[in-house]
């Protein structure tokens, strides 16, 4: 029988950390690039549809909230998916 060792999930923080910097990243480091890209390519065409349908005189957060919206969204994914791999792992792996 042959020894394989497993791989440890992220930490949920550092994922938490990867995806403030860039939207979607949180997500590919939890292995789920598809989801990754969706969401790093949702937040880019919505703070453009956003843009350009915002009044003239709207701050920089309401020109792109749409972009914003779906960032802070990625960004609570992220963790969460982290958190529930993490969870799973060390609780069927307790001595990893």
């Amino acid at each position: 029988m042959t020894d394989t060792k497993l791989k440890a999930p992220l930490h949920p923080l550092l994922v938490l950390l990867i995806a403030v910097v860039l939207p979607g990243m949180g997500q590919i480091a939890n292995n789920q690039p598809t989801r990754g890209l969706l969401f790093a390519f949702t937040t880019v065409a919505l703070g453009y549809v956003t843009s350009k349908y915002a009044a003239p005189d709207a701050s920089l957060v309401g020109r792109y909230a749409g972009g914003f919206f779906i960032y802070a969204v990625a960004i609570m994914d992220a963790y969460r998916w982290a958190k529930v791999r993490w969870e799973i792992f060390y609780h069927a792996h307790p001595k990893a």
